[in-house]
């Protein structure tokens, strides 16, 4: 399409003003924007370098352990996984997030947790515990399932419809409880009324007894970043308590996609 265009031509315009020694860097930052394995010749089209300076620095970078081919593609590697979840890692333990952290766990008087996708499932990078004796522990470096948990499906009804689908495809969908998604009919149903709503619930699908409500936490390109979640027990934290708390959550995951990304993050 003509906007297709005019934005290739501007993501090549802005290419051809990277400085050299800024080139790799800039390459993981296509490659991330684009969610997927990319070829030379993709690359070469995305930054508009020539294509002899492209094959260079992929050659460079796969010696240099920083990517890696996959049939013909190239893909990051592990250890810039582990380089970007690091930064991440860096960039949620800020004061100014566990503060707002604390501001929705004083307000609602429950256990608010941020929390990542990674490989294992979701896991728990930052938390405010409840007050009340009676709680679900699940600590800081917990990893949880995607299918089963309010965290899990906000991350998963972010990702695009094909992504999506082969994703959820691919997933042991064991039943936490009986009120799990074992199939992956219920779960995509499921994921489309949250890609809607702007929200995810677990209603007792990974504890019985346990209720929770999630929203995204958006980078500065509107993707998918972190998930903002409420957790507890039923007996207090009911499904309509927890929505009710949909407002403050909102309100307050931007609060974090500005404390991280910066103001002009949201457009």
């Amino acid at each position: 399409s003509l906007l297709e265009k005019r934005m290739s031509k501007v993501m090549q315009t802005q290419s051809s003003a990277v400085a050299p020694n800024l080139r790799v860097l800039h390459m993981l930052s296509i490659l991330a924007s684009e969610g997927r394995p990319m070829s030379p010749s993709e690359l070469t089209a995305a930054t508009g370098w020539p294509k002899q300076t492209v094959h260079r620095l992929c050659q460079t970078m796969v010696t240099g352990g920083l990517l890696e081919k996959q049939n013909r593609k190239l893909s990051p590697t592990t250890r810039v996984h582990q380089i970007a979840a690091g930064l991440a890692q860096f960039a949620t333990t800020q004061h100014e997030c566990h503060q707002v952290l604390q501001h929705v766990a004083s307000a609602i008087g429950e256990t608010v947790n941020f929390v990542r996708p990674e490989k294992q499932g979701m896991t728990y990078v930052d938390r405010v515990e409840t007050n009340w004796p009676f709680r679900v522990l699940l600590p800081v470096g917990t990893h949880v399932p995607f299918h089963c948990t309010a965290s899990g499906k906000t991350f998963l009804a972010s990702l695009p419809t094909a992504r999506r689908h082969s994703f959820i495809a691919k997933l042991a969908l064991q039943p936490a409880t009986m009120h799990t998604h074992t199939t992956i009919e219920s779960l995509a149903a499921e994921l489309e009324t949250i890609r809607k709503s702007g929200y995810a619930m677990d209603r007792e699908e990974f504890h019985l007894d346990m209720v929770a409500i999630a929203v995204p936490v958006l980078d500065h390109s509107n993707s998918f970043f972190a998930a903002l979640a409420i957790h507890g027990p039923a007996q207090r934290f009911n499904i309509e308590t927890a929505q009710a708390a949909l407002p403050l959550l909102k309100d307050s995951a931007a609060a974090l996609r500005a404390t991280i990304f910066g103001a002009d993050a949201i457009t």
